[in-house]
């Protein structure tokens, strides 16, 4: 309830300033027939003309407290000091409109002025009605006055707290939500690239495939047709699993719509002869060595040394010009290191990195590792990767190396 009447107040603030400058018009008037001196105020005078003609421009001096606190502070301290001038005691009361002015320069001004303004308006109203009637130094209207400053500093200082608190917590809430978009733009800026990456490697070993299959049967069709259609044969196999593996990836961007929709496994290591296999026909006999104890790999990194090998492999069936390659996996004990190499004499420039060595690298960094590709001083090419059977963050690697 309290707060409704805030936004009421702070919706309509002509209206409060004209409503409070009258309540303090009439205050001070008021206060002008009060006794202050004894222990218990009585009204002993008339009404003062003169009362009201100050008391009136100090009323309307706050229909501009909010826009010229400093200046309107002084307007009614000024016409405070003036009533004390005509033989009337100064106190909090008849000094209302000095009050609300110096709570405007608390915390509508800046600190210097805040810290400057309302305290010497105070005491100079203090000292006033201190020399006004010296011998009661304690008396209701002195220590009202001294209360009502102590309290207008108090309260302009809370709003200004207030204030600052209210505009720190906005500014974290326009910091989190950009925060927040940034985060989502990067997101999707990172899924992109990993479809992309997934489509780049489907299409580019299937393709490589395809398209060599095709070529051999119009070449073998009138000479020998039983190992064009042999070849054909292959081809449909080869494009009916290019066709699975597309299915699962655009699966995944399906699944939030339809989650129970069937998806294939992704692949790993687990398909590797099946993945060597598919080269023969393009007339490439890779080779496979294993050192070590193979160990079971997460997900992440299963996928992402499958991907590395099917990408080292069909950059060897479109530039090597070779018939044979070499793949070699190395388990270590938290490491495994896959090379595959060639010796051919390759068509690929330096500087030319083409778009599968960078989704290979983006792959193995994606997962904590490393990729090296380069030509090797006997001729041919090599790449070779280094994948923690765990994945990490790619900056701990670093971390750990300053260590």
């Amino acid at each position: 309830m309290a707060r409704d009447w805030w936004q009421v107040l702070q919706r309509y603030p002509r209206t409060v300033d004209v409503t409070l400058a009258g309540a303090l018009c009439g205050l001070t008037i008021v206060s002008s027939t009060l006794d202050t001196t004894t222990s218990v105020p009585v009204f002993s005078r008339a009404i003062s003309p003169f009362v009201v003609l100050i008391a009136v421009p100090a009323a309307i001096a706050l229909l501009w407290h909010r826009t010229h606190p400093r200046t309107m502070l002084i307007v009614t301290t000024a016409c405070g000091l003036a009533i004390g001038a005509l033989g009337f005691d100064i106190s909090a009361s008849l000094v209302g409109p000095a009050l609300v002015c110096a709570y405007s320069v608390g915390w509508r001004s800046d600190r210097r002025s805040a810290h400057l303004y309302p305290p010497i308006c105070g005491i100079i109203l203090l000292i006033a009605a201190v020399l006004q009637s010296p011998g009661a130094l304690f008396a209701p209207g002195k220590v009202t006055l001294l209360t009502g400053f102590l309290l207008t500093g108090a309260f302009a200082e809370a709003t200004r707290s207030r204030q600052n608190y209210l505009a720190a917590m906005r500014a974290r809430a326009e910091l989190a939500e950009r925060t927040r978009e940034e985060e989502a733009r990067h997101r999707v800026g990172e899924e992109r690239v990993r479809i992309a990456r997934e489509l780049h490697d489907i299409v580019a070993h299937h393709m490589a495939l395809a398209h060599a299959q095709a070529s051999t049967a119009a070449y073998l069709l009138r000479s020998k047709p039983e190992q064009a259609q042999e070849i054909l044969d292959q081809l449909a196999d080869t494009t009916s699993s290019a066709l699975r593996e597309l299915k699962a990836t655009v699966g995944l961007l399906r699944q939030e719509d339809d989650p129970e929709t069937p998806l294939e496994p992704a692949p790993g290591l687990a398909r590797l002869p099946k993945l060597l296999a598919s080269f023969e026909p393009l007339g490439l006999e890779v080779s496979i060595s294993v050192t070590g104890e193979p160990q079971p790999l997460s997900p992440g990194v299963d996928l992402t040394a499958y991907r590395i090998v099917q990408e080292a492999l069909t950059n060897v069936t479109k530039h090597a010009g070779t018939q044979s390659a070499l793949v070699r996996l190395v388990y270590a004990q938290s490491l495994l290191t896959i090379t595959v190499s060639d010796s051919g004499h390759g068509s690929r420039q330096p500087g030319e990195p083409g778009y599968g060595l960078i989704g290979m690298n983006e792959r193995a960094l994606s997962v904590g590792g490393e990729l090296l590709a380069r030509y090797r001083q006997g001729g041919g090419f090599e790449v070779s990767t280094k994948l923690p059977l765990e994945p990490r963050p790619s900056g701990q690697d670093e971390k750990e190396s300053e260590r």
